[in-house]
């Protein structure tokens, strides 16, 4: 029998429990924070982990998701015990909170600051209305001042310009915003490089919000309401996907360009200068996703200074794109894209359901004038070919651009 001494934590002991602080620290930071907190009762060894556990998570499983008030009274003991060790994850999520109640908005903002001075790096905040007219939470007004945070996600905010000034946050590189209402005149910051704004209002004012990220790298904007942000130069710009949807204030009876000329118009004002909204701020994409549900006329008056995209490879539309018109839209796009290699439109489409893919056929020695040398794949998606799909294809003809149906219904 050996007389050498079994180690510590071997076999029939606590092999968790024996690793070094920082490593169990890491592990509890994967836990919901009511999770990491009863592993105080395990042993004499756990009783105080979880108070330097680098993540904190509340409610994240979205299942089971509680309002302020009943996480307050938890929260509340939390930061009072917890060590002043950074965060490397802060994840506050809330089913509700009461917008009446100025305790409720007040405890967010403690725990929205409390985040940003334990110098986290990832920090986001979502509270949830099952009332679908409520009102979304306020944050208050101050800068946020961080040499650590690089990524935020807020869900149901209201935004300002306080907020949205991240001039003080030199890491910061990932910016996603969903159900948000933006108060502001203005978003900037010198260092993202990743933004998504979805399913947010830009409401009515004197201006429009202007978006200034010029080290932006990819961009989403989805489901944005209202009036639409004006898009200021991303000269590293790699990736860009905007979709206008048909409920939106850019919308004008009398003109389908946002020039009726009226001084009371609402729509067509701030429209004082001759330049473009969203097109002059994408013009560097190499690949470029355009959605537009009909009614908004941002896209057909931006293409009336229509920017030259010198570096864009790929391009995707969806059927706004593909109907003969006064403004020769889709021409004009194609026009002012020099280098195109792939062009995709999109009809009807719906990703979760099979999809007819319907290859375009280019003859170089009738190729259209205005159409990139470079461009060799031409796509029409559609989940069915019926009228709507051949009306395209005949309108994409007029490009010299011809179709086999009878290969697309073999494929299909």
């Amino acid at each position: 029998m050996s007389g050498r001494k079994e180690a510590k934590g071997s076999a029939g002991g606590d092999r968790i429990g024996a690793l070094p602080d920082e490593v169990l620290h890491r592990v509890l930071s994967f836990l919901p924070a009511q999770d990491a907190v009863r592993t105080c009762v395990l042993a004499r060894r756990w009783r105080h982990l979880w108070k330097s556990a680098t993540g904190l998570r509340v409610d994240e499983d979205e299942s089971n998701l509680g309002s302020v008030k009943e996480q307050q009274e938890f929260l509340d003991h939390l930061l009072v015990l917890r060590d002043s060790e950074p965060l490397e994850t802060c994840v506050l999520r809330f089913n509700g909170y009461e917008d009446d109640d100025i305790e409720d908005i007040f405890r967010l903002n403690v725990y929205f600051r409390y985040a940003l001075h334990c110098k986290v790096r990832f920090l986001r905040l979502d509270v949830w209305q099952e009332e679908e007219f409520c009102d979304h939470v306020p944050i208050d007004e101050q800068p946020i001042v961080s040499q650590h945070l690089t990524k935020l996600q807020l869900y149901g905010i209201v935004l300002n310009d306080g907020l949205l000034d991240f001039s003080s946050c030199p890491a910061f590189e990932h910016l996603v915003f969903d159900s948000c209402v933006f108060e502001c005149a203005k978003i900037s910051s010198n260092s993202v490089k990743h933004l998504s704004i979805t399913f947010s209002n830009f409401p009515s004012g004197t201006l429009r919000v202007r978006i200034d990220t010029p080290s932006l790298v990819s961009l989403r904007l989805d489901r944005i309401y209202d009036r639409k942000p004006v898009l200021e130069r991303m000269p590293s710009l790699v990736d860009a996907f905007v979709s206008v949807p048909s409920s939106s204030e850019d919308f004008c009876g009398e003109s389908d360009s946002g020039d009726c000329g009226r001084d009371d118009c609402e729509s067509c004002y701030d429209f004082t200068n001759n330049n473009c909204v969203l097109l002059e701020g994408l013009s560097e994409a190499k690949t470029l996703v355009l959605i537009n549900e009909d009614e908004s006329f941002i896209f057909k008056r931006d293409l009336k200074w229509c920017p030259t995209f010198s570096k864009l490879k790929t391009l995707i539309l969806n059927g706004y794109w593909c109907v003969p018109d006064d403004s020769h839209m889709l021409a004009r796009i194609l026009e002012h894209s020099p280098v195109l290699e792939k062009l995709v439109f999109q009809l009807g489409y719906q990703a979760y359901r099979r999809t007819n893919k319907i290859k375009g056929i280019l003859n170089p020695m009738e190729r259209s004038a205005g159409i990139s040398e470079h461009l060799q794949i031409v796509e029409v998606q559609c989940n069915a070919i019926d009228g709507q799909v051949l009306k395209v294809l005949k309108y994409l003809s007029t490009f010299k651009i011809y179709f086999s149906l009878e290969e697309a219904m073999i494929e299909s």
